[in-house]
């Protein structure tokens, strides 16, 4: 069996390997540990940003870089991610700390980090074992992702150094308008219901509000829960795409992701969490937040519509470049058939169906 600190990791898929001596001679002795002998291994969930256990025997890091390939400009910001996770650690426990970023594209290939490395469990496709003591999991990990979530949204993100993170003024038409853009880069065959969806947007943008710190990808898979409390988030991962704009949007991309059982066929194609019941509905999930953050929520369809919308293009260019042999990653040649049911998903929100 698999010693605890590599249970969750697996052998580097050869086609995103990295250079064991280029990375040892970069960190050594630039953190605790370093100048001993190196072992990486990969953590093999996830489906954008490449991250890579860095084992020192008595220290362990985690690096991480962006997917293979031409990414889109403003999108797995390694730089950004970094700054995020230098500051944000002190106001909100959640965040993993960074250590370091470099944009030497030799070393890597890419611009990296690295960060500290934090242990628990990360849920995907169904309840792990390690809960089977726990009826209730499901119902606990709804709970901890909504207040986790209202506690990131109450940072008050100045006196941390990330006042200047991002335009909180028109955050939301960029956000239509960029995904947008990046459909029209990414999309390899017409769809009607992305123009619809688009168009719907565009016509029932709401006010703006009061901006917060957004993590601009919240989900049940890139949060780590206690090995022995499914109701504690021990980390909160995947920074790279964190501003400052409305956080109801975060809301809104937690409702895109969440599946249930008796969610229509193309709604389940796009489960990234375990069917299951005692998963929190998703209007219990709004009214949860509703209740402990203490804001207004009645406008959460528009977030949701534009949230789905942002997953078919997430889903796009992911596929894309599995299609361009940009990845030889064989669990994206399933995302083809994903692209439309997410947009049909966008569509069916947006027209409250």
């Amino acid at each position: 069996m698999a010693s605890p600190s590599l249970s969750d990791t697996i052998e580097v898929r050869a086609d995103e390997r990295i250079g064991e001596d280029q990375v040892a001679d970069f960190l050594r002795g630039k953190l605790p540990g370093t100048e001993h002998k190196l072992s990486i291994r990969q953590f093999g969930g996830g489906a954008a940003n490449l991250t890579y256990l860095l084992d020192y025997g008595s220290n362990q890091y985690v690096l991480r870089r962006p997917p293979l390939g031409p990414v889109a400009p403003s999108a797995h910001d390694m730089a950004r991610e970094s700054k995020v996770l230098l500051r944000l650690w002190k106001a909100f426990p959640c965040a993993p700390r960074a250590f370091l970023f470099s944009d030497d594209e030799s070393i890597v290939g890419a611009p990296f980090f690295v960060m500290e490395r934090r242990h628990g469990i990360v849920v995907r496709s169904s309840i792990p074992r390690a809960y089977a003591g726990f009826p209730d999991a499901p119902a606990r990990m709804s709970r901890a992702l909504i207040e986790t979530l209202a506690d990131l949204h109450a940072v008050d993100f100045g006196p941390v150094g990330l006042a200047d993170l991002g335009r909180p003024a028109g955050f939301i038409r960029r956000q239509i308008e960029g995904w947008w853009r990046r459909w029209q880069a990414a999309k390899l065959e017409e769809l009607p219901a992305m123009n619809a969806v688009y168009d719907w947007l565009r016509s029932n943008e709401p006010p703006e509000g009061a901006a917060s710190l957004v993590h601009n990808d919240y989900k049940l898979d890139n949060v780590m829960l206690d090995r022995d409390d499914p109701g504690r988030i021990v980390a909160v991962f995947d920074w790279d795409m964190c501003t400052l704009g409305d956080p109801l949007s975060d809301v809104g991309a937690l409702l895109a992701w969440w599946c249930r059982p008796e969610d229509p066929p193309h709604f389940r194609a796009m489960a990234m969490m375990p069917l299951d019941d005692r998963f929190f509905s998703r209007d219990e999930l709004i009214a949860h937040y509703a209740e402990y953050s203490g804001r207004d929520l009645s406008a959460i369809r528009f977030y949701h519509a534009l949230s789905l919308y942002r997953v078919t293009v997430i889903i796009a260019q992911i596929y894309v470049r599995y299609v361009r042999g940009q990845t030889q990653d064989r669990r994206f040649a399933a995302f083809g058939p994903r692209i439309p049911a997410a947009a049909q998903a966008a569509l069916d929100v947006a027209e409250a169906r």
